[in-house]
């Protein structure tokens, strides 16, 4: 996955500007869950299954290094999903640094 996203963000004087995400690496963990696809499923529903917010779909791409724009996962494939304790833990982090 490009770790590169080009993002509109909202400056202190309420102006659009252009900003660069870099995603983190999310290691695994002894918390994470590990599922089999059986039938095509998309990230965000994963997301929303798990995490209880479908935007959090880039998560699970992350952990793969799912290309960008690719939400859909073909059957028969193994999947790990980061830790929501985990995540809820690098969605603080991220914006305390910005």
């Amino acid at each position: 996955m490009n770790r590169y996203i080009t993002n509109i963000i909202k400056t202190n004087a309420e102006r659009n500007r252009f900003a660069t995400v870099i995603l983190p690496t999310i290691p695994e963990s002894i918390d994470d869950t590990y599922i089999r696809v059986t039938s095509m499923e998309r990230l965000d529903k994963l997301a929303l299954e798990f995490y209880q917010d479908s935007t959090l779909w880039w998560v699970i791409a992350t952990a793969h290094s799912i290309p960008r724009g690719t939400i859909i996962i073909p059957p028969d494939t193994r999947l790990r999903i980061p830790a929501a304790t985990y995540v809820t833990d690098l969605i603080i982090n991220a914006n305390k640094s910005r």
